[in-house]
């Protein structure tokens, strides 16, 4: 921060991090990314190192990094770790990120520190927001929930069973600004292991969308509230099923009703 005489270098911080506005993004085992609201690669190491101080943490080393990878932390996005270390985690291997193999993708160790990407923080006690789940059942809520969530925010919520089964969701309540096309407050689904590809729907509204059921054993949830109007959120719930034995059963289910629903193409897993 410039000096100016009566302004302290903590309020400084303060102030340029507020202006960030940084997101969450998925956690697991204490990891988790971060990225500017202004979008994605905006964060020198510096900036980056602030932002996860700032909440209570540090940036992660490249073995918690790879400790979270190992249970399921799998982000298509290049990030600072600690030391000015730059990489990310992939668990599985696709064209489109990863360089078709799995592991830290790791860019070594930056030399120019004012590079921008985003971040990879580590605190285990930090505000949850999306996870990695492999339980073959479980109950999901937006953040705050039974309260209203908050504006800006995103969060991811990855799904991962076992091979061979598929993945059957449950709205089990809906609450998410109304616009006709969905494009303030909305969650995605993807019938993939990211955001990248196998587009399902966008829904919002206060319809309970029909139930969604996977091609594979992966899912991904993306929530978003822009930074102005909120509701009550949701509750959904999955469950995982096995592939029918019969050619043609068990294909994915979306919602038709009133909630407002973007159609998309599958994913093949």
């Amino acid at each position: 921060c410039p000096f100016q005489p009566n302004f302290s270098r903590v309020l400084c911080w303060d102030m340029m991090l507020k202006s960030f506005v940084v997101v969450p993004t998925e956690r697991a085992a204490g990891v988790y990314h971060r990225e500017s609201r202004s979008g994605k690669y905006q964060l020198t190491y510096a900036e980056a190192k602030a932002v996860c101080e700032y909440e209570g943490g540090h940036l992660a080393t490249y073995q918690q990094l790879e400790a979270a990878r190992k249970i399921g932390f799998h982000v298509c996005a290049a990030g600072w770790m600690a030391k000015g270390r730059v990489g990310y985690p992939i668990v599985k291997a696709g064209a489109n990120c990863g360089f078709g193999r799995t592991g830290i993708v790791d860019y070594g160790i930056r030399l120019n520190r004012s590079e921008r990407w985003d971040a990879y923080c580590y605190n285990p006690n930090g505000k949850e927001c999306g996870g990695v789940f492999t339980d073959s059942k479980h109950v999901f809520k937006s953040p705050g929930y039974p309260n209203e969530y908050e504006n800006d925010q995103i969060c991811y919520w990855h799904i991962r069973v076992k091979y061979g089964q598929r993945i059957h969701l449950q709205f089990l309540e809906f609450d998410v600004e109304d616009d006709t096309a969905c494009m303030a407050d909305y969650l995605e689904i993807y019938d993939s292991y990211d955001d990248i590809s196998g587009f399902v729907g966008r829904f919002c509204g206060d319809e309970l969308p029909d139930d969604i059921i996977s091609t594979g054993n992966v899912m991904t949830l993306k929530f978003l509230s822009d930074a102005s109007v909120t509701a009550g959120g949701f509750q959904i719930r999955y469950v995982t099923m096995d592939v029918p034995s019969k050619a043609g059963d068990g294909k994915n289910t979306t919602s038709q009703g009133r909630t407002n629903f973007l159609s998309g193409k599958f994913g093949i897993m």
